[in-house]
């Protein structure tokens, strides 16, 4: 289905700060440095960078910093996580021990220092949780498909795991087993990146297909609410707290920032009917009514906006509908095309072009700074302050 986004004019919009160059390769990682004019990134050209160069015996694929404490964790393409030390300076990277996580390609690692876990998933189908002190496993649980991406709730050591399968389990992970909370089911792709907030409770997905799905599980009965904005598969997700504003990327550079702090109705779930619930007309599989009215069989269609199964000449038309997510024109039946408002249409996100591949993106909130990454092997330093109204940023010169 061909989209075209209809948002508002700009009258402002991300600038770029800084271009760092110089990687071999796809940039899998990229990570401000609170408090500092730096950036950490790690590539498939197997090197670490600071403001120094550490390079490894394979590709790095994941990379996790915890600014407190100094330490880098850094997953490769051969299943191990390293650990390294940053010195004050952030002149030297001290390495500390090698974690045999997994058995394949890592896609994503968190370090719990309350508990002392290192927490990864991989390409060969598990989440493993290991004792930073000892560096031995604690604990693994395998999917059907390659684990893709986590997020984890520190508190009360919950995990989200998303895989290839566009499903999304919760795990409740405890010192040498996990049990299995839920499984969210909601995507048609495969789940490419999370974002969970623990204030308001609330998990984000993005997806290749195309689209950001909200989860409600700190209650209201398991709501979920569909943004569909981009053009290609999303990438990267930050949401920000305090204006209630969520960033996300796609692949194809593109830069979208949603407003949460609206009302919103959820996308209904389709109806299947073997007629049209508008017309009455039979669909194609309808043998029994196209033999009794002699009529040829129609294909089936959706409604946007209600759900309704319909035919092609009861679903002519084209609307957006931001409210309930959809930011481009998507099929709506006639009754529903007409009880949409011209001021339905106006857009709850704007979209902006990064004009480079991201495949990762972080942010420094404090500072209102947005680093991206990707196969282009560039790294890009934003000022989001003229988008999200975070605090002003300062200047900023990566060594």
């Amino acid at each position: 289905m061909a989209a075209e986004i209809h948002s508002r004019p700009q009258s402002s919009r991300p600038v770029l700060l800084s271009k760092i160059e110089g990687h071999q390769d796809t940039v899998t990682a990229a990570l401000l440095i609170p408090k500092e004019d730096g950036v950490i990134t790690a590539s498939e050209d197997s090197s670490a960078r600071n403001m120094i160069f550490v390079f490894l015996a394979a590709p790095c694929s994941a990379m996790a910093y915890h600014h407190d404490s100094r330490r880098i964790f850094v997953g490769q393409d051969n299943g191990a996580v390293m650990e390294f030390h940053v010195s004050e300076d952030f002149n030297k990277m001290n390495f500390i021990k090698t974690y045999p996580a997994h058995q394949n390609r890592v896609t994503a690692i968190i370090f719990s220092l309350a508990t002392e876990w290192v927490i990864s998933t991989g390409h060969d189908k598990c989440i493993s949780w290991m004792c930073t002190r000892s560096g031995n496993m604690l604990g693994r649980h395998f999917f059907s498909s390659w684990a893709s991406c986590l997020q984890y709730d520190f508190d009360t050591q919950y995990a989200f795991v998303g895989d290839y399968s566009g499903q999304i389990t919760l795990l409740k992970l405890e010192q040498s087993t996990c049990s299995v909370i839920t499984t969210l089911k909601g995507h048609e792709g495969s789940i490419a990146c999370l974002w969970w907030d623990p204030v308001q409770r609330l998990l984000f997905s993005g997806a290749s297909d195309n689209s950001v799905i909200m989860w409600d599980i700190g209650g209201r009965k398991g709501r979920t609410l569909l943004l569909q904005g981009h053009h290609d598969k999303v990438q990267a997700l930050c949401y920000l707290q305090l204006t209630r504003q969520l960033v996300s990327c796609s692949s194809d550079g593109g830069i979208a920032v949603w407003n949460m702090d609206v009302s919103r109705e959820e996308a209904p779930q389709w109806l299947e009917s073997d007629s049209c619930q508008k017309c009455e007309q039979p669909f194609f599989w309808n043998i029994k009514q196209m033999w009794d009215t002699k009529t040829l069989g129609l294909r089936q269609h959706h409604c946007r906006k209600c759900g309704q199964a319909v035919c092609g000449k009861c679903s002519s038309k084209r609307s957006s509908y931001p409210i309930m997510g959809f930011e481009f024109q998507v099929r709506v039946c006639d009754s529903c095309y007409d009880s949409i408002k011209d001021e339905d249409r106006t857009s709850l996100a704007t979209f902006h072009e990064g004009k480079h591949n991201i495949s990762h993106m972080s942010m420094d909130v404090a500072r209102g700074l947005m680093v991206t990454c990707g196969t282009d092997r560039v790294v890009k330093i934003w000022d989001m302050t003229p988008v999200v109204g975070c605090s002003l940023a300062t200047g900023f010169s990566p060594h």
